[in-house]
């Protein structure tokens, strides 16, 4: 048996009055979804435990068959595993954000999407300046790095406001907050000064592009703790594809082989037909391969009903219809189809709500569900809670 898990990050939302009073799901064109559905198995997965913050770290551990609370692990750890940082004990990972406020707003939580060498830059100038014995900038992809701070535990205990949270709105008490926190407030503001002259910024004001005018620090995490790797938990062989770090730092921790391919990103620029032919060519010797796709989450984060819906139906045309071909000229093969969690698009930003699911493939016989949507995933009335056991579905355990 072969195995396919696509991730449609942030697919989920809520009925939008722009659309009709339909979700992005239901007004996308998504035929070759919607047919698995109704041959499939369809329900809802609640993939973030009640308590926990609704992040693609918690619903994507999920996801892969982990307990999110149990194997919890920091975000910026696990973004750190991803860039091969090895953490000390006696230090803390941080994401950062390069990030645009004026005033007190948060004009764009991502820099206006700036680009990887645009932001590498950028966290190389502060890295030049603020890089100490306590301070290691590390710079990632796009709009999203990393902090490691050396010789600080009470990190960990901080308030932190993620920046898509606030997207529009006022940063006025977000800011990091708890005992120890000036610590991290005196390092923001230090690299807003450098900021304010840096050669980079100066590039894009005059290309009329947002500047980066600061950094946002969040999601700290400590060294994760050694897992159960994925094949000998379950059984399988896998493999991941992806465009964010995220993502890749779970399969480093949870041991899945990771595929780099070029032209995944974690945009509407993705190279979806390239990521889905050269991630189904991993089964030749893999059992199982995961296909992360981050579009439509940036979509409901940008408050873009139409991209999203855009995002969707690129999925479905570039990736479910190869998924499909192979499926036809295989053996025996299974697809699990599901959002992480849901990124309304009228919030911006992610909601602790279950989300829809789709098992199809091999031996699985339909559950009535007529399409996929949330609303087609709640007639079903078949509720996964925990999450988790999606992949045990998947597996057939």
């Amino acid at each position: 048996m072969k195995y396919v898990v696509v991730i449609l990050d942030g697919a989920a939302g809520h009925a939008l009055a722009e659309l009709g009073g339909k979700t992005t799901l239901e007004a996308a064109s998504i035929p070759i979804l919607d047919s698995m559905a109704r041959e499939g198995i369809v329900g809802l997965a609640k993939t973030v435990p009640d308590g926990c913050e609704p992040s693609s770290s918690a619903a994507c551990t999920s996801i892969l068959g982990y307990d999110p609370v149990a194997d919890f692990v920091g975000r910026a750890a696990i973004e750190a595993a991803a860039s091969g940082i090895n953490l000390a004990d006696d230090e803390i990972a941080l994401r950062v954000n390069t990030l645009t406020i004026e005033g007190d707003m948060m004009k764009s939580y991502a820099c206006g999407h700036i680009t990887t060498p645009e932001s590498t830059a950028i966290v190389e100038h502060l890295a030049a300046e603020l890089n100490n014995d306590t301070f290691t900038f590390y710079p990632g992809v796009g709009y999203r790095h990393i902090l490691v701070v050396k010789g600080h535990p009470e990190l960990l205990d901080l308030e932190f406001t993620p920046p898509h949270d606030i997207s529009d709105k006022s940063t006025v008490g977000q800011l990091p907050r708890g005992q120890g926190a000036g610590l991290l407030l005196d390092l923001m503001d230090r690299a807003h000064e450098i900021l304010a002259i840096d050669p980079t910024n100066e590039g894009r004001i005059a290309a009329g592009k947002l500047p980066c005018t600061d950094i946002w620090p969040f999601w700290p995490g400590a060294a994760p703790r050694e897992m159960v790797r994925f094949e000998e938990k379950f059984g399988v062989t896998a493999a991941l594809s992806s465009g964010v770090d995220l993502l890749f730092g779970l399969a480093e921790i949870f041991g899945l082989d990771r595929l780099s391919i070029a032209g995944v990103t974690d945009g509407p620029d993705n190279d979806y037909a390239k990521q889905a032919l050269e991630s189904l060519s991993a089964l030749e010797d893999h059992d199982l391969v995961v296909i992360h796709i981050e579009a439509p989450d940036e979509m409901g984060h940008a408050g873009d009903a139409a991209g999203k819906v855009k995002a969707l139906e690129d999925i479905d045309r570039k990736v479910m219809s190869r998924i499909l071909g192979y499926a036809i000229n295989s053996g025996d093969f299974r697809v699990l189809a599901m959002p992480d969690h849901p990124t309304p698009i009228e919030l911006k930003t992610h909601v602790n709500e279950s989300v829809p699911f789709i098992v199809w493939g091999t031996d699985i016989d339909s559950n009535g569900a007529f399409a996929y949507s949330e609303r087609a995933a709640q007639a079903t009335a078949l509720v996964l809670d925990p999450g988790r056991n999606v992949m045990d579905v998947l597996l057939g355990r």
